[in-house]
């Protein structure tokens, strides 16, 4: 059977949201599956010394535009949120929560708060706005509150983005297939053209 996609993102990466609209059609194309594994930028840029793009000195009003520029060309909305950047520990704490279990919701509560985030400006890293997500997707959203402050749901986000880190990931979004690696939304179209062909 052939290996599903690795996609690693931060729920608060602009980047990571154009792709995420993307990701999960490009591999249909191809007879592949797609585990959507969000992961804390912040740890990164510590290891990395990299800041937020639009924290970065000349980088900042460029990529401010770019974002909305890149949403057009996709015909997606989109909208940054007022504050920005932040650490998006609910809705990551949430998705690996439902994941063993109910990795569809997650997916879809993923896509949910991508959309609230960058699609409506809203602040996705409310634990209310994300429970009020999952709540529309059948989820106990009292359950999921009490859920992302448990120890052990705690303890899985650090684990995952410290195997994330472990394996090379430093930005978002970034993806495997199979064992290559592809950084940013800009290196979609090389990740369908490795579909496609097999490699270079």
């Amino acid at each position: 059977m052939t290996a599903p996609i690795d996609f690693y993102f931060d729920f608060y990466s602009p980047y990571g949201y154009l792709a995420s609209t993307r990701i999960d059609g490009i591999a249909a194309r191809h007879g592949r599956e797609v585990v959507w594994r969000p992961f804390l930028l912040g740890p990164a840029f510590l290891a990395t010394g990299h800041r937020p793009l639009t924290d970065t000195p000349l980088m900042g009003d460029y990529v401010t535009r770019d974002f909305a520029r890149s949403a057009r060309l996709l015909g997606v909305p989109f909208r940054m949120p007022e504050e920005f950047p932040k650490a998006a520990l609910a809705p990551a704490r949430a998705y690996y929560w439902l994941f063993d279990d109910r990795p569809d919701v997650a997916k879809a509560l993923a896509r949910a708060v991508y959309h609230a985030t960058f699609g409506e400006g809203r602040d996705g890293t409310r634990p209310e706005l994300v429970a009020e997500l999952a709540a529309g997707l059948g989820v106990d959203p009292e359950e999921l509150l009490a859920a992302i402050g448990r120890p052990d749901v705690k303890e899985r986000l650090k684990s995952e983005t410290g195997a994330a880190m472990q394996r090379g990931v430093f930005g978002s979004p970034y993806v495997f297939v199979d064992e290559e690696p592809f950084w940013g939304n800009d290196r979609l179209d090389q990740v369908e053209c490795w579909l496609q062909t097999g490699g270079w």
